[in-house]
């Protein structure tokens, strides 16, 4: 099968091609698993992170973490899932299912955790494997294309916004406008009618994007918002965003850091917190790490039923080395998805 490979941990603008499109052996599936036939695989920015070293992949890997795809094959033990059916696979590839985080519903936090195209092969590529039991069937009103960002950018933006704890009325601030943010956005619109969303980030289309689908404002990092926000969600790889929007929360209020890795280069930003004026007041900052099962299922089943349908742009399988450059440039409106023709 074709699938794009990463050999090396590098950085992205030394090496604009750091996935070799290459002929690997079809998977085959052990015991409990599904084979995939994959149609669609999101780009992700933790794909960077993978690349570049801020959370190091098992070398050599097929990226790849929002997979949608139909099922051509079964190991003797899956039987739940059947041949032809189209699922999804996420970040989550698997966890212990023994330890006290998994048992209490926190299977993100085990620490067997198993990440889709870090730790196991993903999904850029034309066949992947997968666990039946953390594999997801796709709801029909979603194109296979429509539902690869759901599965990540959504179900995180879907656990963020749990985290920011808002009531309908409150106001929510957005850092970043890209795959993640502009779901939750769309998610807010539905579920908390009343609220206001304010949006920084740097680039005028994102910006005029946020407006378009119903942002209240949209400013860049630095600014300071117009009403003061109880929840930020921030979607940047950066630290500047987080200590800027300890500034725009009102007292008690939350930023909920949407990124499983922060780029080195400012992070000299977290000694510029001014303990008086940016967190006292019981401000606080909470990460989201990974996601569990039950935060995919409810949002793939929450977004057919509104329904929420990401903007998406399309590549082929081939130019993953492309779609990534354009996320790390910063050139997004709303998701990146690779399809792939397979006979």
């Amino acid at each position: 099968m074709k699938a794009m490979v990463l050999k090396n941990i590098q950085p992205l603008g030394e090496n604009p091609a750091p996935l070799k499109l290459e002929n690997v052996s079809d998977p085959i599936p052990s015991e409990n698993e599904i084979l995939i036939k994959v149609s669609c695989c999101g780009v992700c920015h933790t794909e960077l992170d993978e690349i570049e070293g801020r959370m190091p992949p098992l070398l050599p890997i097929i990226p790849g973490h929002q997979v949608v795809g139909n099922i051509v094959g079964r190991g003797k033990g899956a039987k739940a899932l059947r041949e032809g059916e189209r699922v999804g696979v996420a970040w989550i590839n698997s966890a212990c299912g023994k330890c006290a985080f998994c048992l209490r519903g926190d299977e993100n936090l085990c620490a067997s955790f198993r990440a889709t195209g870090r730790d196991v092969n993903g999904g850029y590529a034309e066949y992947m494997t997968a666990r039946e039991d953390f594999a997801f069937r796709i709801p029909e009103i979603f194109t296979d294309a429509e539902a690869a960002p759901l599965l990540c950018a959504g179900a995180i933006g879907y656990r963020s916004l749990r985290l920011a704890a808002i009531t309908d009325g409150e106001n929510l601030g957005l850092t970043g406008f890209g795959a993640s943010a502009h779901l939750v956005l769309k998610m807010v619109r539905s579920r908390y009618p009343r609220s206001k969303v304010f949006v920084f980030c740097r680039s005028e289309t994102e910006k005029e994007f946020a407006l378009e689908l119903g942002a209240t404002w949209a400013g860049n990092y630095h600014d300071h918002s117009p009403d003061k926000l109880r929840s930020i969600i921030d979607t940047t790889p950066a630290w500047m965003p987080v200590i800027e929007g300890l500034r725009n929360l009102e007292p008690g209020g939350r930023i909920v850091v949407n990124a499983i890795r922060k780029e080195e280069s400012d992070k000299n930003a977290l000694l510029e917190v001014d303990y008086t004026s940016d967190l006292w007041m019981e401000k606080e900052i909470k990460s989201v790490a990974n996601v569990t099962r039950a935060d995919v299922m409810e949002f793939l089943t929450l977004a057919a039923e509104i329904p929420i349908k990401p903007e998406i742009q399309t590549y082929p399988l081939e130019s993953a080395n492309e779609a990534l450059y354009e996320v790390k440039a910063r050139k997004i409106r709303g998701a990146k998805v690779l399809t792939l023709q397979t006979e």
